[in-house]
């Protein structure tokens, strides 16, 4: 899939007319139809099926559907599994650009931006489900999995529940992450897929629970490792290019602890800093050519990287520091190239700059809990995506940096800033008594 480009000049993207927001229509059933027949070849070939848990509970009713991301094949598998049952689906703005955009209001769509508070996002799921009369499906992920674990979830969606007041429903894909992993750059590969569909609460429970055990609730439900999936119940994927583009997800070296020296090609990651080589088998585990293999599963090496981060936000040496080529987004046209800027990341947030200093648009650690950022976003390149509900500012680095690092750092920065203000918080208000 691709993304409608053009080239303007700053001042000429000031001018364009904003996103003007509109209810979301009613699903058309006939658009809905052809969905569900483009997507019954992918679904054959991947022998799609699903189990249910608790289903019966919430029967025909409007519901609140929250499915994990894995790749593009998920709208596939979720009408797979719910139609003809008419749905809303929350969409990120850029995907909904262009002609195809258009389509995809009809078929019940409705654009919000990625990891922004978007008020009006609530008032329009609230009305899909009462005036609509249709469920709403939301991948609350937003963005799709890095290393076959959930994205960060938002901490709110308990007290989204509550307010909706109607069931809700999880989907957990297995599979799905194993034929299309975002770091594989766009190759498919012959996996089954399956998933688990359950009501996690029913209206009725809602009311009865806390939204911080709404909250655990779904965290529980998006535990997943895709990876150990694969692993423990033997699923081999035996292409000879499975290592390809896996130094994006491991960017750094447990060996010399070198960063963005990494590269992933063919079935092995390669060390260009020290020569240290992994082999990785056709059940997703990584073992060393030679010594020592510090982390055989690939989430691991991550968690371990997000320490590594952590750490360096504590000493104060964490930065991000390249310069940028620039993509703004200000309506479902298209996005618009207004040439090259800086990007710079550090304890204080996002600092972008560009178009000659007529551009600075500055974002707190605290904006998000996480971090617009993708592997060759709409086969353009890596990118790091800022912004707020007017302007959407896509960063795709010239230097060599790791848009992964860039995500665990804001991740953390976040956890670490909302921890420092609850401390805070709680100090002045015992000095007060």
């Amino acid at each position: 899939m691709k993304i409608k480009m053009r080239k303007m000049p700053y001042e000429e993207v000031l001018k364009l007319p904003r996103l003007q927001h509109r209810k979301p229509l009613k699903p058309s059933r006939f658009l809905a139809a052809v969905v569900r027949i483009v997507s019954a070849p992918t679904l054959r070939k991947i022998q799609f099926s699903y189990t249910s848990e608790r289903m019966e509970l919430a029967g025909d009713q409007p519901c609140l559907i929250l499915m994990n991301h894995s790749s593009f094949t998920d709208m596939k598998l979720a009408f797979g599994i719910f139609y003809p049952r008419r749905m809303g689906i929350v969409t990120s703005v850029d995907a909904m650009s262009g002609f195809l955009g258009k389509l995809m209001r009809l078929l019940g769509c409705t654009p919000t931006h990625k990891y922004v508070a978007d008020f009006s996002l609530i008032r329009d799921i609230q009305y899909m489900l009462r005036e609509n009369g249709t469920s709403v499906l939301m991948y609350p992920e937003a963005g799709y999995s890095f290393d076959g674990r959930a994205t960060t979830l938002p901490r709110g969606l308990g007290y989204l529940m509550k307010r909706l007041e109607v069931p809700v429903v999880t989907v957990i894909t297995q599979g799905a992450f194993h034929r299309d992993p975002l770091y594989n750059m766009l190759q498919i590969r012959d996996v089954k897929v399956s998933a688990h569909v359950k009501c996690i609460a029913t209206a009725e429970e809602i009311k009865e629970k806390s939204a911080e055990e709404l909250d655990a609730l779904l965290d529980e439900a998006f535990s997943f490792d895709n990876f150990a999936w694969q692993r423990d119940r033997r699923i081999s994927v035996d292409v000879p290019f499975r290592a390809d583009g896996l130094h994006r997800i491991l960017y750094k070296c447990p060996h010399c602890q070198a960063e963005n020296q990494m590269e992933g090609k063919g079935i092995r990651l390669y060390c260009h800093s020290c020569g240290k080589e992994w082999e990785m088998d056709a059940y997703g585990q990584l073992s060393a050519v030679d010594g020592e293999t510090a982390y055989a599963h690939i989430p691991d090496w991550y968690t371990w990287q997000r320490e590594c981060v952590r750490r360096e936000i504590e000493d104060g040496t964490y930065l991000l520091d390249t310069d940028v080529d620039i993509a703004i987004q200000v309506n479902l046209d298209g996005v618009c190239n207004i040439g090259t800027g800086h990007l710079r990341h550090d304890a204080d947030g996002f600092c972008l700059t560009g178009a000659e200093g007529k551009l600075e648009y500055r974002q707190s650690p605290t904006f998000s809990h996480t971090l617009y950022a993708d592997y060759y976003w709409y086969e353009i390149g890596d990118v790091i995506g800022i912004g707020d509900n007017e302007f959407s500012y896509f960063c795709f680095p010239k230097g060599n940096v790791s848009v992964t690092k860039a995500r665990l750092a804001t991740e953390e920065l976040y956890k670490m800033k909302k921890a420092a203000r609850r401390t805070e918080g709680n100090s002045s208000g015992s000095h007060g008594r």
